[in-house]
């Protein structure tokens, strides 16, 4: 048995029912039956949560690799300015401009070294095992 529904909705949102009406060639108390069935259906419900939960447990999982690669990225950094700062004498004045001329030639090599790594898709990130992050973490306290 069917009983009859009478409401009143939004102009904008009549608009859309008679829209989708149209384009599926439905009544639009088809497509209203439709929606209020899928509104009130506990299935929908726990299938839209689940799709939630997943999708916010590969973001999840996306956070902690960016939070760990930026760690890493961060602390191999601090080590080279570290090693960098370490092993190389200060320069006399007179030869700062041969040493400048003499870096800018190596820091070319290292872009054009850097733009063929990644044409290739290599990373250095990759090449480091997920299982090193514990490790890290341990000796940061």
């Amino acid at each position: 048995m069917r009983e009859r529904l009478c409401l009143t909705l939004p102009s904008n949102l009549l608009a859309r029912l008679n829209d989708l009406a149209d384009r599926r060639k439905l009544s639009r108390s088809a497509v209203a039956e439709a929606a209020i069935a899928s509104f009130l259906s506990p299935d929908a419900l726990d299938t839209r949560e689940a799709a939630f939960t997943r999708r916010l447990d590969r973001l999840s999982r996306q956070t902690a690799r960016l939070e760990r690669d930026m760690r890493l990225t961060a602390d191999t950094l601090a080590l080279f300015i570290r090693h960098w700062l370490t092993v190389t004498p200060q320069l006399p004045p007179e030869e700062n401009a041969a040493a400048q001329t003499r870096g800018l030639k190596r820091f070319d090599g290292f872009v054009q070294t850097l733009g063929m790594r990644l044409q290739q898709g290599n990373s250095f990130l990759s090449e480091i095992p997920d299982d090193i992050t514990p490790s890290m973490e341990e000796s940061d306290g």
